[in-house]
């Protein structure tokens, strides 16, 4: 073998005339009959090779040579003639001339080209995600992902906290999502389940006075999956004890401007970032996970409307429902077929989130014609004037109307107002919009289920102010919770914990569960609390997302090795697989055939 003595990425001007050694992939192959060219790549970048017929073992080599094969060159640099430099790569002053060329394994035609534009499918490149993984995007965010979380430990390291591994066989309890449940053969009929989080664990190294750990933690949820979300993925995990809200927050913005400072061009992002209660996100934009990059803040519209003739507003107001409002930017100025499709477009995304219907003013460029909207002549020029001044609407701009319930026309409007935003291309790129929401509800009704649900997780503390009312109005109760939002997508959530026995206990029968199964599920906690625990809260940031953040990715699988797709599948393995008849046996497990529900 000839070991290389320099990476692909390393020759610059400087090493004119310099005999080195490299390895790597054929990147491209050009013959132009007496000479060829081929530009080598290994994860460092990019050298173009000469081989010309004075080297003739070198040249009858590179002959056979084709897209991705391995290969091992010795030869000399030289200076690019003038005119022919390359700017676009590091190394593009510079060529090596060959004198030797072997290569080391030859490569079959490929399923796609190793280029970034790559045309594939998502199957098949998951399928070849090692050839995938040679994309120079792909090893990009791959390179990115582990500077990031080098920073995060440098950052935590400098901050007093101790990196400290949990289990990752632990015990089935109820905390939100499905677990993946793992057989004892040790203890027939009993099961591990890989943790949703670390999140008991956590705070007992809080009751065993650590004071301040943190992982870069693996965790597994059996949900359904979309772009930014995976059956197993990964978190900063942090507790803190002695701590209160502004603690937390404090340290993490200070590590998510740190982030977005050392690993990308974007200027950081100034402290204290925003904050916004829960109620404030969910009234002025519809969402508790608000993109700020823009504006279009939803307004209400039910204090102009009180005495409105417009039957369905008025039916709206009088059942208590809520009526508001959303502006769209220039989508008057679209010809009138062009209008109609995008309001129809648009109808469709509210109906998906359960509105009834999408009303709509238009509010002509000419700034004098009246509105042609099918509605508008049900309003008269004074509720007319009145919208367009509380929505801001400009000549040229249409208003949306939704009425409803309040949670439909919070999810409805939210997630329109998105749609308009990416349709208008109102938001610049590379721009890290960070957003505090706080103060969440402590609990939510389960409709479908007639019970409490927890708004975080069952170990997050009420508003001390607010405990008295747990059992009375428990809607009314605030949780001392916190997520931590970038464009639009939850980074992370935390809170600081219940650490009273008594407290919990309450939290627990809040949300149904008996004190049998208390004791059963979470008795070791309830058990820890009685032996001095301190004060203690946290946050788990999603890493997975925050690199695809970063990297200005649409989807964690661009920033994971080893994805599984939408169906949870892993097409290059065949991840999940039937297991032999004799290894169920062993664990005593016997499968039964479960008719699979169809996707509503």
């Amino acid at each position: 073998m000839l070991k290389r003595t320099l990476t692909c990425g390393d020759l610059r001007a400087a090493d004119d005339g310099r005999q080195v050694t490299l390895n790597g992939w054929a990147y491209r192959r050009r013959d132009h009959g007496n000479i060829i060219f081929i530009d080598l790549r290994d994860r460092y970048g990019v050298t173009q090779v000469v081989i010309t017929q004075d080297a003739a073992e070198a040249y009858a080599a590179a002959e056979k040579v084709r897209s991705e094969f391995v290969l091992a060159v010795r030869g000399t640099v030289r200076l690019r003639p003038a005119g022919m430099e390359n700017p676009g790569l590091d190394t593009g002053d510079v060529e090596v001339v060959v004198s030797e060329l072997v290569v080391e394994n030859a490569a079959k035609p490929l399923p796609f080209e190793i280029r970034d534009d790559v045309e594939a499918n998502e199957y098949t490149r998951l399928k070849y995600r090692y050839l995938d993984l040679r994309r120079p995007r792909l090893q990009e965010n791959i390179i990115l992902r582990h500077r990031s979380v080098k920073l995060m430990r440098d950052y935590m390291d400098e901050h007093g906290f101790l990196e400290i591994e949990t289990p990752i066989l632990t015990k089935s309890t109820p905390e939100g999502a499905r677990d993946y449940l793992v057989p004892s053969r040790v203890h027939p009929g009993k099961f591990y389940a890989l943790p949703q989080s670390p999140q008991q664990f956590k705070q007992l190294l809080m009751v065993a006075g650590f004071d301040r750990y943190f992982q870069i933690a693996r965790c597994f949820r059996d949900e359904d999956l979309r772009a930014d979300r995976q059956p197993e993925f990964t978190q900063l995990d942090v507790e803190m004890s002695f701590v209160d809200q502004e603690d937390v927050i404090d340290l993490i913005s200070g590590l998510c401007r740190q982030q977005v400072a050392e690993l990308t061009a974007a200027a950081a992002p100034s402290l204290p970032f925003p904050r916004l209660t829960y109620a404030e996100a969910m009234d002025r934009y519809g969402s508790d996970k608000p993109d700020i990059r823009f504006g279009l803040e939803l307004q209400n519209l039910g204090d102009l409307l009180s005495d409105t003739g417009v039957g369905f507003l008025k039916a709206a107001l009088a059942a208590g429902n809520q009526v508001k409002a959303l502006r769209g930017p220039g989508l008057a100025t679209l010809s009138g077929q062009k209008l109609r499709e995008r309001v129809k477009a648009y109808e469709e995304v509210v109906r998906i989130y359960g509105a009834k219907g999408l009303a709509w003013l238009d509010f002509p460029a000419d700034g004098e014609s009246a509105p042609k909207s099918p509605i508008a002549k049900f309003f008269n020029t004074d509720e007319l004037a009145a919208i367009a001044e509380r929505c801001q609407a400009e000549p040229g701009d249409v208003v949306f109307i939704v009425a409803d319930t309040g949670k439909v026309v919070a999810a409805a409007l939210g997630e329109l107002r998105l749609r308009i935003a990416r349709d208008q291309d109102l938001i610049a790129p590379g721009q890290f919009a960070f957003l505090w929401v706080v103060d969440f509800p402590l609990v939510d009704w389960n409709e479908d289920e007639n019970r409490w649900d927890a708004m975080h997780h069952p170990f997050t503390s009420p508003k001390p102010e607010d405990i008295d009312r747990m059992e009375s109005d428990p809607a009314s109760v605030r949780a001392n919770a916190y997520d931590i939002v970038l464009n639009g997508v939850e980074l992370g959530g935390g809170s600081i914990r219940i650490h009273q026995r008594d407290v919990q206990e309450r939290m627990f029968k809040l949300l149904g569960h008996s004190p049998e199964a208390t004791a059963l599920k979470f008795g070791h906690m309830l058990d820890a609390f009685e032996f001095g625990t301190p004060p203690h809260g946290g946050i788990a940031l999603g890493i997975d997302r925050f690199i695809m953040l970063l990297a200005s990715e649409q989807s964690i699988r661009e920033v994971v090795a080893f994805p599984k797709n939408q169906q949870a599948v892993e097409p290059m393995t065949g991840t999940p697989d039937v297991v032999d008849t004799a290894q169920l046996d062993m664990l005593g497990i016997r499968l039964v055939s479960i008719e699979k529900k169809e996707t509503p």
